[in-house]
């Protein structure tokens, strides 16, 4: 199984469209103990992603690492924010392609830095194409309407992509 390092943002779109499974069964799953931090240790009770990912990391199927290179960190913070760049890190210490992020500049950064980047909408991508969902619009419009950002373009554009405009 191809093993991914994933951001929050994923964690927390999955996680409101009630699937993260489908990430959890194409992928092992990495996080950064920051990613870790950011979703379930400083959110409020109730948030999108919470449980969900307490539950999967107890149960081992996402599993956290401590990045050793703080350093790049602590230089590169303010530029993105400190989970992505563990996430980039974390990638890098373990001789890992692919990353899971959705921010469109930090996937630039990862890229540029040689990694390849999956985001949420990828991963409905292959869903699709593998037969584990029927459609993605309607997954894509619960996210527009709890304000998860996606651009026009990209919304329309998976739509036509996957012949369901």
């Amino acid at each position: 199984m191809i093993k991914v390092i994933s951001n929050s943002t994923p964690i927390i779109s999955l996680s409101i469209m009630k699937s993260l499974d489908l990430l959890l069964e194409s992928f092992e799953v990495i996080i950064p103990r920051e990613v870790y931090n950011e979703v379930v240790i400083y959110s409020n009770e109730g948030i999108s992603g919470k449980l969900e990912l307490e539950n999967a990391v107890k149960r081992g199927s996402i599993i956290i690492y401590d990045i050793e290179d703080t350093y790049f960190v602590d230089k590169t913070y303010g530029h993105f924010h400190r989970g992505e760049l563990e996430v980039i890190v974390a990638a890098k210490e373990l001789k890992n392609l692919f990353v899971l992020i959705d921010e469109r500049s930090c996937r630039r950064f990862a890229e540029d830095l040689m990694l390849k980047t999956i985001g949420t909408i990828g991963i409905l991508k292959m869903a699709k194409l593998n037969g584990e969902i029927k459609e993605v619009r309607p997954l894509l419009d619960k996210l527009i309407a709890r304000k998860i950002r996606i651009s026009e373009k990209l919304y329309l554009d998976t739509l036509k992509e996957l012949n369901e405009l």
